[in-house]
């Protein structure tokens, strides 16, 4: 009764003020946007040009698509965690199918489009008839699929076909077609949610699924049709990621899933089921892709940007728990009365107009103020969960210093495409050179030509851009490095014995180049014997947990070799007493906790590559071709073996 009574006196807490509250209830995730979007353009003058707002665009283009998806499912009142995997999954599929099976591309394409539909009517069909609950299902999904995606690569990237790649570049030379393919799948998410008996059959279901079957719908046969179109969606970005990538990534879409959720939710939809709409989803992609953007564009700390994107996804869904004890109504798509999407539009109208004042005024400030005198340079490192990489950023923040430069630092989470983001957002800031450390080789190269294409000088740092022009290329040699760790490890052991190897992160060039230089150097030694190989991601977790596995299995090696040192100090915990004495462990980078372990003789050696070293030539390379000063084209930094013989002398 009071909720009626409310609503039939709107002006019992007065008629503007009443209307406004109604309106920013009804309407938080748009209302969040604005907002948005006028606080970045007052914080930074880089923000509002058209080249930054196309990059929001196409860095949102790839979660909003696998949201539409999702969309659905969360309607009617499911989840599916598995879009990211089958995304990279389906994207696996084409490029593997183009290339290395000789299919014709139409064909690849319908076939990747097929993997991701199959993918979710296998959801569809646990959920619907194996009677699993959604998480379970499609978190066994998401395993599976991605699995598949590095057995069908090889754990190696594949080269994407050119006439699929044409998805990933612009029109006209300014319309970026990822912001095409979103908008497309977005109007289809649309006229499904509003326009077709589907669409009308998941609010049903989300809303009470037994009403709905008593009603006459065949409720299991329309999920298989809902985590069908999850699955479709999924494809489809997973194929548009891919072709910003140039490649197809085994690992891409890490995570993607639960970004997917959280812009559905943003926009307005409720997990509990019933409620959501295309637009809303949409708004909710865009409201991430302004937040990471402006971000990066602030100088924002990469660790705190999760902590501000986590706070907003909170904050989304205490705002939806108002909203609904206030009585705020969020209609389904295709359902509201033709008044009140006329006072929807016309608020809009108001909103964008309001919008565009303000940000055009907070535009005139900032051409109006003049620039920093220091010059900027990005630096884009792969990952900070690693501390050769944290190394490296120490060195560049140290260097920079010294030389008055105002260094902005992103970490990639070895994502290639977050990477590929960052990348492009600074090429949109006002900066003078970008330093990249790629996640991987070839998915960095479309990111740097923009750069190229924008003037911007860019130095590779540790590993090198494929299909791009960099300044520089200030690195170790990797395979060098593999081999020096080879021929220690053998000589360690009297050139016979039994070996494991732990392998990085699959995928990335480190772990290809140091693996590739390792057994080139073992040749040299046919009386060492590898047993098993096994990933551990770069982690001394997954290092110990993999380690424990293996010793299971062979209990009596010789020898371990780790692509990094993080695996290695893992490994060492994993063989405890044996550690230094009958098992002899080589590590690379040079860390301090891996030097560490050297002094103490549990690590017999590290490949040590002198990352700080590597972190302030970068940097000050950088700055000379800023200033057009001539650069070598390549810096070697020398490799260099560490035992507890010359440790003490070596600096990292």
């Amino acid at each position: 009764m009071a909720t009626d009574t409310l609503k039939s006196k709107p002006g019992a807490q007065g008629g503007a003020t009443g209307g406004l509250r109604r309106l920013l209830l009804d309407n938080g995730a748009l209302t969040a946007l604005i907002v948005l979007v006028v606080a970045m353009s007052a914080l930074s003058g880089d923000f509002l040009t058209a080249d930054n707002l196309l990059n929001v665009g196409v860095q949102a283009a790839v979660t909003a698509i696998l949201a539409f998806g999702v969309t659905f499912v969360i309607v009617s009142a499911g989840i599916d965690l598995s879009v990211g995997s089958v995304a990279a999954l389906s994207a696996t599929v084409l490029a593997w199918s183009a290339t290395e099976a000789g299919i014709p591309v139409a064909l690849a394409v319908l076939l990747a489009v097929a993997t991701g539909i199959v993918c979710g009517l296998v959801n569809g069909f646990l959920v619907s008839y194996g009677k699993l609950p959604p998480f379970i299902a499609t978190l066994a999904m998401l395993s599976v699929a991605r699995g598949l995606s590095l057995v069908i690569s090889q754990g190696s990237p594949i080269a994407f076909p050119d006439s699929v790649s044409h998805l990933g570049d612009t029109l006209g030379g300014w319309l970026p077609v990822p912001v095409l393919v979103m908008v497309v799948m977005g109007l289809l998410t649309a006229f499904v949610l509003g326009r077709t008996y589907i669409g009308r059959s998941m609010y049903a279901i989300g809303g009470n699924e037994e009403a709905a079957r008593l009603s006459g719908l065949r409720v299991k046969k329309q999920k298989l049709a809902i985590y069908a179109f999850s699955g479709l969606f999924a494809a489809a970005a997973g194929i548009v990621l891919a072709s910003r990538l140039a490649s197809a990534q085994p690992q891409a879409a890490q995570g993607y899933e639960l970004d997917a959720i959280a812009a559905v939710v943003i926009g307005g939809a409720s997990l509990a089921g019933g409620t959501g709409k295309a637009s809303g989803t949409l708004i909710g992609a865009l409201i991430l892709a302004v937040l990471r953007n402006g971000l990066n564009l602030l100088s924002v700390s990469a660790f705190w940007q999760q902590v501000v994107i986590g706070a907003v996804i909170a904050l989304a869904v205490l705002f939806d728990t108002v909203r609904r004890k206030a009585g705020a109504t969020t209609p389904a798509a295709g359902t509201s009365g033709g008044g009140n999407k006329g006072k929807q539009a016309l608020t809009y109208v108001i909103a964008a107009v309001v919008a565009v004042a303000v940000v055009g005024a907070t535009s005139l400030l900032h051409n109006g103020s003049s620039g920093a005198d220091k010059p900027k340079i990005g630096l884009s490192l792969s990952t900070l969960n690693n501390p050769f990489f944290v190394q490296i950023r120490d060195g560049a923040e140290e260097e920079a210093k010294k030389l008055g430069v105002d260094l902005t630092v992103t970490d990639a989470q070895n994502d290639a495409s977050q990477q590929a983001n960052q990348l492009q957002n600074f090429t949109s800031g006002s900066l003078s050179a970008v330093v990249v450390n790629p996640v991987d080789s070839d998915a960095a190269g479309p990111s740097v030509r923009g750069a190229n294409q924008a003037g911007i000088p860019v130095i590779a740092v540790d590993r090198g851009v494929n299909k791009a022009d960099t300044s520089a290329l200030v690195a170790s040699d990797n395979v060098e490095g593999g081999a020096l760790g080879a021929k220690a490890l053998a000589e360690k052991l009297g050139g016979k014995g039994t070996i494991v190897i732990l392998q990085g992160q699959a995928g990335t060039s480190a772990s290809r180049e140091r693996g590739a230089g390792f057994a080139e150097g073992l040749k040299d030694y046919p009386g060492i014997k590898v047993v098993a190989e096994q990933p551990a991601d770069f982690d001394r977790t997954k290092g110990l947990d993999v380690m424990t596995n293996l010793l299971q299995a062979h209990p009596d090696i010789d020898g371990v070799f780790a692509e990094n040192d993080e695996m290695a100090l893992g490994a060492i915990k994993a063989l405890g007493s044996k550690a230094g004495t009958s098992v002899q462990v080589v590590g690379f980078d040079g860390t301090p906790d891996g030097l560490k372990a050297v002094r103490a003789g549990t690590l017999y050696a590290s490949v040590a590559q002198q990352p700080s070293e590597l972190g302030r030539i970068a940097v000050r390379n950088a700055l000379r071709a800023a200033e057009d000063e001539k650069v070598e084209k390549m810096v070697k930094v020398p490799v260099k073996v560490v035992t507890k013989e010359n440790v003490a002398g070596f600096e990292g």
